[in-house]
């Protein structure tokens, strides 16, 4: 789907996602250091992550989009593996 085809609430909750994971980004302090943000601040922002995501969930469900799919790494190890049955004969 290319950008045209998004409604302006879809492109609204990616450009709040994109910011949000920008500033997440820029303000996470090398370990060992403390985070500038509170924590209450950081719990906001997961907050807002997930505001995001069921709402970005009900569009493309509104929109009949079904996105089941998640991001796999290639050496990440398969969580299912198929399985072939047979039906034994009957004697």
């Amino acid at each position: 789907m290319n950008s045209d085809d998004l409604s302006i609430d879809q492109k609204i909750l990616i450009t709040l996602r994109k910011t949000l994971s920008a500033v997440v980004r820029e303000t996470t302090p090398p370990p060992g250091m403390q985070h500038p943000l509170t924590e209450q601040t950081i719990e906001n922002i997961k907050h807002c992550f997930v505001l995001i995501s069921a709402r970005e969930r009900e569009l493309a469900e509104e929109q009949g989009q079904t996105n089941a799919a998640r991001p796999r790494y290639i050496d990440e190890p398969k969580t299912s593996h198929v399985v072939s049955f047979t039906r034994p004969e009957k004697k």
